[in-house]
Parts: structure tokens; sequence; C-alpha cells
């Protein structure tokens, strides 16, 4: 697909208002896969939640609000524990998203496609802006946790703990380690392309393509390819393609995310007074294609 400036046949999704057009859920947990464990229970990709931690969780969510044009998202309180999805009233098959946001660091983010509407199952466009993050990778949640991105990311904060520069973080530290996942995607940018193109502290144009109904994805940032997923071939464990297809539908809901400060990562995943913010959020639905 080429990379224009052209916007037409893009409508808006957020009217730089209010909230209208969108609802919020608390970010409820399900199984990791279809007839697998709790994302609570103890596995190799969940270290195990309290069953208070748990039950705070099907109530209590993020704090969504529209400050100067921009949609915000918090934690419920500042320190959490808990966040949430807000969800777009509509549902979408194949289209172009496009979206500006910026992320506080450090603030685990994400956008969600094909997102089902009371439970976290959906396809994760990544925004990890943390240490052992990624941004522009995919996540399966409730879909097979598969974890598909060719970096993750550190940064150089100041005394303050603002901020100054992103790096590639070094895989030797990583608490989240690369191994093999970068395999899943079809394409995956280095991190020096990634860094090259995002504008760190500031806003970002986020371009996310969904097609198919076993949808290949594509993620640019700022006009940049960064990666890309095919969800019809893709071969990872606890992945069933047709399962998922008949999980999540042909159409779902967009979505947007406030992370957990879960037991694992704490503030080191979401800031005391983090923020996510969204604004010129767009889309442009295409011709459905089988």
């Amino acid at each position: 697909m080429a990379i224009t400036d052209d916007e037409s046949g893009f409508a808006s999704l957020f009217n730089g208002t209010d909230l209208d057009g969108w609802f919020s859920i608390p970010r409820v947990y399900s199984p990791l896969w279809s007839g697998g464990p709790e994302v609570g229970s103890p596995t190799e990709t969940s270290p195990g939640f309290s069953e208070e931690f748990l039950a705070g969780s099907l109530t209590e969510q993020a704090r969504w609000s529209v400050e100067d044009g921009v949609i915000v998202g918090r934690q419920n309180e500042p320190g959490g524990p808990y966040g949430g999805f807000l969800l777009s009233e509509r549902t979408y098959a194949d289209f172009e998203l496009r979206l500006e946001v910026n992320l506080s660091w450090p603030a685990d983010s994400g956008v969600l496609v094909r997102k089902t509407p009371t439970t976290w199952k959906g396809i994760q466009i990544l925004l990890d802006h943390r240490q052992s993050g990624n941004i522009g990778g995919y996540y399966g949640n409730g879909i097979g946790a598969f974890h598909a991105v060719a970096f993750n990311l550190d940064a150089v904060v100041d005394d303050a703990g603002d901020l100054v520069e992103l790096f590639e973080e070094d895989p030797a530290g990583s608490i989240e380690p690369i191994g093999s996942k970068g395999e899943l995607l079809t394409f995956g940018a280095p991190a020096s392309t990634f860094l090259e193109a995002w504008n760190t502290g500031g806003w970002n144009d986020l371009w996310i393509t969904v097609e198919g109904r076993l949808p290949k994805l594509t993620t640019r940032v700022n006009g940049v390819l960064i990666s890309e997923i095919d969800l019809a071939t893709l071969d990872a464990p606890h992945y069933d393609a047709e399962i998922v297809a008949a999980d999540l539908g042909r159409s779902g809901h967009i979505a947007l995310e406030v992370h957990d400060r879960d037991p694992y990562m704490g503030e080191a995943r979401w800031g005391h007074e983090s923020t996510c913010r969204w604004r010129n959020i767009r889309i442009k639905e295409l011709a459905v294609a089988e």
C-alpha cells in the first residue's frame, strides 16, 4: 500500500468534545486462549494474580475523559491498579485506522481490533511505552497470547523520572525477552527504523490496516512500516486460526487500552500519574475481503 497523506474516504471516530460513540468496560480477563488457563493462573506467561486483584478487575475500570480536544485515559485512581478499555460503539470488519497518540513513560497501552464487547479478547497493536515494551507489534488477547515483536525498548530518564530518550533494550537485561517472537511477524522493522520514525515525548501518527476473515495487519508509525502479521498463516503455540475467527467474528469493536498495574510489573508498567492521550481518530472502511 502506498504511503500518502490522502485522507479521502476517512470518517472521524471522535468528535473532539465528548465520548459520544464510545463506551468503557473494565479490563476484564478471560482465558489466555480458548480452553486455556485463566489469566490469573500461574503459567509461563503469567505469574499468577491474587483473588483480591482479580475480583477488583471485574468492576474497577480506567477513567476516560476529553480534555482540550483529546481523549485521556488514566487508571482507576493514581497508582491504580486497574485499567480498562474504551470501545467504539460500532463494529468494523476491514479498514484502515489512523489516530494520533501521546503516551507517558511508563505507560502500557494499545489499540485492539476485532475486539469483543465484554471480554478482553481481540487483536492488540502494542503501545507498550515502558521497559521491555514494544510499539507497533502485536499481542493475541485471549486468542493464544502470542507476542509478535521485533524489538524491545528502554529509556533514559532524568532525575525527576521524565523521559529523555528511547533506545533499543539490551536483550540480556530484558524482563520480557525477545527470543523467537520476531519470527511470528511477516515483516518486522529493526529498532533503528522505529526510533528514527518515533517522535519521543510528542504526538505520533499510528496507521493500522486490517484486512481479511483471518486478517492480515500492518502497522505504520508516522508513515513508516513497522510490522506486519498474517493471522491466516501464523504458527504459534495455543493459536488456532479457525477457533480465533469463530471467537472474534468477521467484525469487532475498536478499543483503546489502559493496562492494569498488575502485581508482576507494578509501576514499571504504568506510572503513578501516567496517561495515554488520543486525538484525530479516523477510519476508512474497506470492501470486505474473504
